[in-house]
């Protein structure tokens, strides 16, 4: 293999694929990031054996071949030649000799025959979505999931599509967002699966840089791949199915209150600094005289007390909350208002956009 390339390029491509690597592989070969040059491209891959990143790039291609390099020292090493041309050349053995202006440098590395096949997806659903929307929708689910893995399916982000609708659901059984996106069309796929949320998280990454506005999804029995450019993402899917959790929304609430995100996020940040003793328990209380009252048990740092102006439809009522799942969702509404919905203090809260945009976002109550 030899060919030449910027440094730009080279540095765009490894910051993309290394989003793959994993800091606890047992195979020194996963570790790696492959180089393999067909035609007049360089294709670049990484996986962890859950999700594989392929990109590739247009460049001088004088030899074909393939060769893989430690990520993180080809990476550091790429991040330190600004600006500059870099000849890459693989010399037959598992060495990548690199010539940057006068400069020689060569990297020791493991054999392209060692690195695993990325598996080819036989698309058996496919959909296109708009990037921006999407990558909206990730960072208003993913957070939710679980990072304990004993329950794997709590742990990925649920996707169904359904005629022009596509669902996305993320929930650790103590609080659950949902986000239905409008797909632009009424396309024939239709499918469900739950991919890991490591995945979804990445793939946010990847795709708040690219400038492609369109994304095409292809689901097969146990794979799933994103492709955006000359980005491909592929993960392994999660077996099981995931709960029901249309049953935990509640269909009617005797409390609606309408708060200014701006507004209560600070009071519940103030609010969380005394209940951080107290596993973040907060009490948030609403009175028809337009106050939400939001307060924390006395802690060994003390308490605190604090008000919000609202709007209220309904009876008063109470309910007490974890603060940093509060927080949590707060961060992700891009409106200025939102609904806080209240039943009783044994039934979840539930959390809209004043402005309906296809989100909800519940979490369940703490003891009073």
């Amino acid at each position: 293999m030899k060919v030449y390339c910027s440094q730009n390029d080279l540095e765009t491509a490894l910051n993309i694929v290394g989003k793959a690597i994993s800091t606890h592989n047992t195979l020194p070969v996963l570790n790696n990031i492959m180089l393999k040059t067909e035609g007049k491209r360089l294709y670049f891959s990484a996986t962890n054996l859950e999700i594989a990143i392929t990109y590739f790039i247009d460049c001088d291609v004088r030899n074909e071949g393939a060769i893989t390099v430690p990520a993180k020292l080809f990476s550091s090493y790429v991040s330190l030649v600004t600006g500059q041309d870099v000849e890459m050349e693989d010399k037959g053995g598992s060495t990548l000799h690199l010539h940057v202006g006068g400069d020689e440098t060569k990297i020791k590395g493991i054999s392209s025959d060692e690195f695993p096949l990325i598996p080819k997806i036989e698309k058996e659903e496919s959909i296109e979505i708009e990037v921006g929307p999407f990558v909206k929708a990730i960072e208003q689910t993913v957070f939710a999931a679980s990072l304990n893995t004993s329950r794997p399916v709590l742990s990925g982000v649920y996707m169904s599509v359904e005629k022009d609708n596509l669902t996305m659901v993320a929930t650790d059984s103590y609080r659950l967002a949902e986000k239905n996106l409008k797909l632009g069309y009424k396309g024939a796929s239709q499918f469900e699966c739950i991919v890991p949320g490591r995945t979804v998280s990445e793939l946010g990454k990847i795709l708040a840089k690219v400038k492609q506005k369109k994304l095409e999804v292809s689901v097969s029995k146990n794979q799933i791949l994103f492709k955006v450019g000359n980005i491909e993402l592929t993960s392994r899917l999660i077996e099981g199915k995931f709960p029901d959790y249309d049953k935990i929304i509640p269909k009617d609430s005797k409390t609606e209150i309408t708060v200014k995100v701006e507004e209560l996020t600070q009071v519940v940040k103030r609010v969380s600094l005394f209940a951080k003793e107290n596993n973040y328990s907060i009490r948030l209380a609403a009175t028809n005289d337009g106050k939400l009252t939001v307060t924390t048990e006395e802690t060994r740092v003390g308490e605190e007390k604090a008000e919000v102006d609202i709007k209220i439809k309904g009876e008063n009522n109470k309910v007490a909350l974890n603060s940093q799942y509060l927080l949590d969702v707060l961060t992700f509404i891009d409106q200025e208002e939102i609904t806080l919905s209240m039943t009783d203090k044994l039934s979840p809260a539930v959390i809209k956009p004043c402005k309906g945009n296809g989100y909800t976002y519940i979490i369940m109550p703490l003891k009073i």
